[in-house]
């Protein structure tokens, strides 16, 4: 075993820098000793290796076999130890691999179209990015950050909010010429639902009435696995959905979703967050450099729906 007190990294060090300068006196003045601390040094080696590395004569030295096999091993450790101090530096150049984990419809919409200028922007990237409305777990998963719509769990992870937005129940125009538009919320059990193959922590869809809220929700007739699986459902004109703004907003207002009970619509909403795992060290390079650039180019605003004069709904602020 090893003695922790022996710095194995600096005899290797002047064992290589001997051998390149090809003697004590050459490399006791390009390393600041004197020739005398270099011998007893190598001599130190050689007694806790229990193999003579150089023959000593008085015109030059000379590898033994052992030390010329020790020589090409010690140059190549001496150099991932340099590299490995560099890479994990702090505050070094973003390298290395990144791996993602995002919501469906956020990646698609607001990471994926930005991929392109941040891996121009740090070429010493390599990213996997993983795209599903599962939730993960990220030191199990070995993701450096995760991107979540919703309510956050108790965690010892750190988050940083990328922006909220409002949830909608919407329905193809096709859907409700053939089922007719919802006037209250107790006539969606008459209606047709997409619902989801995962549990939510909320069962039903949040309605206002008065002061007080309630739940209502169609019978599902299809359940999707994630909210782009839903939105297309949706588009299909297979049923209602409730689903976020940010994701159905430009569906609106190309009047392929059409809002209903809007008078009913609490104003729930749905924060979205970059978590991490950053409590406990410094973040490498690489993951605090996408975290800022989410943060200045794939914050999400919060805008309202209103209803134009020509009745069509429309995206304000």
């Amino acid at each position: 075993m090893a003695r922790f007190d022996t710095n194995r990294s600096a005899e290797m060090e002047v064992f290589v820098r001997v051998v390149d300068l090809g003697g004590f006196t050459q490399a006791a003045r390009k390393l600041r000793l004197t020739p005398s601390g270099v011998s007893k040094l190598i001599s130190r080696l050689e007694a806790r290796l229990g193999s003579r590395l150089i023959n000593r004569t008085t015109r030059k030295l000379t590898l033994t076999e052992e030390g010329q096999a020790f020589y090409e091993r010690t140059v190549r450790i001496l150099a991932e130890m340099e590299e490995a101090e560099r890479e994990a530096a702090s505050g070094a150049t973003p390298r290395g691999r990144l791996t993602i984990n995002c919501n469906i419809p956020f990646g698609m919409l607001h990471v994926m179209p930005l991929i392109p200028r941040f891996l121009e922007k740090h070429p010493d990237v390599t990213l996997d990015l993983v795209l599903t409305d599962t939730l993960i777990d990220l030191m199990q998963e070995r993701a450096d950050i995760a991107i979540r719509v919703g309510p956050l769990r108790a965690s010892r992870l750190v988050a940083r909010k990328l922006g909220t937005s409002r949830m909608v129940v919407v329905g193809a125009p096709d859907y409700l010429a053939r089922f007719g538009t919802p006037k209250i919320p107790a006539e969606l059990t008459e209606h047709r639902g997409i619902g989801w193959t995962f549990p939510r922590a909320i069962r039903g869809w949040r309605f206002k009435r008065g002061d007080h809220t309630e739940e209502a929700v169609p019978p599902p007739v299809a359940r999707a696995s994630d909210g782009e699986v839903a939105r297309r459902l949706a588009l299909g004109g297979v049923g209602l959905a409730r689903l976020a703004l940010f994701h159905i907003g430009p569906d609106i207002e190309a009047d392929r979703l059409v809002p209903v009970l809007q008078n009913y619509n609490p104003g729930d909403r749905e924060d979205i967050h970059a978590v991490y795992v950053g409590h406990t060290a410094p973040l490498p390079a690489r993951v605090r450099a996408f975290i800022d650039f989410l943060a200045e180019h794939a914050r999400v605003s919060d805008p309202v729906l209103k209803r134009a004069g020509d009745g069509r709904w429309r995206l304000v602020g």
